[in-house]
């Protein structure tokens, strides 16, 4: 039998539609498609895999910028970076720039009870340290007491003194409250479940998970699953690339002011990390996965998935020692390209269903709407004045979900901020606040290319000057999908490169 849906003008309207579905969207912090649903065969991802076997998988998802605050606004309100003027986490967009719609307000105002279980937005001035309530959500977010642990010494050392390792494994009797905070989110989320379901009004429910973010901390158990010896030929790299230009350097500030690491003599600001270190690092962060694919395991089993739209995603990725590198803050490929897996009843799959076109995390707002058969979420119009409150950035997947056209000509943008040309520790190159930031790096991947240009950036009226370049990378996905060799300087590829230099300019509306 087909279903009808009515267009929804009111909140009792849209009460008065039983069979619309549910909406749940899952954020993983920091998950690159470290899944063996994305062909990792050091991953033991066992739920996350079998529900990837019903479900649409997109293959080249790409989130807008490697930091948590500026993607998760992104994802959550359709707009780039640069229309929120958010690179950081000191500004709300909300009284910074313009009181744009975001995802769960827009199902909030078509008739659904949101709710929000961890770390969806950002916390703190971000989110107008609200979670953006009561705005996006109809009751107030949940926050795990125990996140409030996060980044203190709760890691026991050898000899039982706490400290704030970067790796992190514990058995959760020792642990605050005797839990972490995905397992708290989890059973809030369950109970939110179970309490709707004699409702006759549709959820959209957004479950966060922390992991696999830094500190490494979770049940003990989940390490003896990777031995040590699998993760010491995970890449050859060891050193800076030469042709990388200092500006696309991130020295991972974060993982060496753990207390494992800070006193490891690692050099600033291009190391390297030891051999053994940068084992124990990927093995403790394939770990955190398998623990919070676990969690995700006894959620998806409370859910009935008959009527329930889920997707399932990473805010950004991460490195493990790709260019000798560690965490996001860059603009290369393992920094920003996630897991984004989509799963509707409208669409019942006996198998995966892989998807090859190039997405980005923009996506995801006019996706979910057409999913649900809300009134379609109008594209922005950049020249628009005043900005459009409701509209989206990004595109709608339900055609390629429908089977309708591969997307090939999609491209993704995202973009990085540095203060400098050189990789600082004050100020942090890593993390730069908004007025420090002096050069922007806007990286286009298409079909078959990345190319990345370095230029400089005017923090007092969000402008670049693009004959101010500082750097320019370009890498060719066919014979270099890690990204090892910057053809930017080679005039055999003078002519792709100026095209495609001519594509990010479009793209970013200059």
């Amino acid at each position: 039998m087909n279903i009808i849906y009515a267009p929804c003008t009111s909140r009792n309207a849209s009460q008065s539609l039983p069979s619309r579905h549910n909406v749940v969207l899952i954020i993983f912090d920091d998950l690159r498609p470290t899944l063996g649903a994305y062909g990792d065969r050091l991953a033991q991802t066992p739920h996350l895999d079998a529900f990837a076997q019903g479900s649409s998988i997109f293959t080249r998802a790409y989130s807008q910028q490697a930091l948590c605050a500026p993607s998760r606004n992104s994802l959550l309100t359709g707009r780039r970076p640069d229309t929120l003027h958010l690179y950081d986490f000191y500004s709300y967009w909300r009284t910074f720039v313009g009181n744009f719609t975001t995802l769960p307000q827009y199902f909030k105002e078509h008739g659904y009870y949101t709710y929000s279980c961890g770390k969806i937005f950002h916390p703190g001035i971000s989110s107008n340290n609200t979670d953006d309530y009561p705005l996006s959500w109809s009751a107030p977010p949940f926050r795990p007491r125990t996140e409030q642990y996060m980044n203190s010494p709760v890691c026991p050392d050898r000899w039982g003194v706490l400290r704030k390792n970067l790796i992190c494994p514990v058995h959760l009797q020792t642990q605050p409250y005797k839990t972490l905070p995905d397992i708290e989110s989890v059973t809030e989320a369950l109970r939110f479940v179970q309490s709707r379901a004699k409702s006759r009004r549709p959820y959209f429910l957004a479950l966060g998970f922390h992991k696999p973010h830094i500190n490494f901390r979770f049940p003990r158990q989940f390490l003896a699953h990777f031995p040590l010896s699998k993760f010491y030929n995970y890449t050859d790299d060891t050193l800076k690339p030469p042709d990388m230009p200092a500006v696309a350097w991130n020295p991972y500030t974060d993982v060496r002011a753990r207390d494992d690491f800070k006193y490891a003599n690692i050099s600033f600001p291009y190391g390297p990390i030891s051999t053994h270190q940068a084992a124990q690092i990927r093995q403790a962060y394939y770990a955190a996965v398998a623990y919070v694919d676990d969690l995700f395991g006894k959620f998806i089993a409370g859910l009935d998935l008959q009527s329930t739209v889920v997707v399932v995603l990473g805010d950004h990725g991460w490195s493990l020692g790709e260019h000798a590198e560690w965490a996001k803050y860059s603009n290369f490929e393992v920094a920003l390209r996630v897991p984004l897996i989509i799963r509707s009843p409208e669409f019942p799959l006996e198998q995966a269903k892989r998807l090859y076109g190039i997405t980005e995390l923009l996506d995801v707002f006019p996706t979910l709407v057409d999913l649900a058969h809300l009134p379609a979420l109008p594209t922005c119009n950049r020249t628009k004045m005043p900005p459009q409150l409701t509209c989206s950035e990004g595109k709608s997947l339900y055609p390629q979900m429908q089977g309708v056209g591969l997307a090939t000509q999609h491209v993704a943008l995202s973009q990085y901020p540095r203060p400098g040309l050189l990789p600082t520790k004050h100020p942090n190159s890593d993390k730069p606040k908004l007025h420090n930031i002096k050069v922007m790096g806007y990286s286009l991947r298409t079909d078959l290319y990345r190319y990345t240009l370095w230029v400089r950036f005017f923090a007092q009226n969000f402008t670049c000057d693009w004959n101010e370049v500082y750097g320019e990378e370009l890498y060719d996905h066919r014979l270099d999908a890690g990204e090892e060799m910057n053809l930017a300087s080679l005039s055999d590829f003078d002519e792709v490169r100026m095209r495609l230099r001519r594509r990010l300019l479009q793209a970013v509306g200059s």
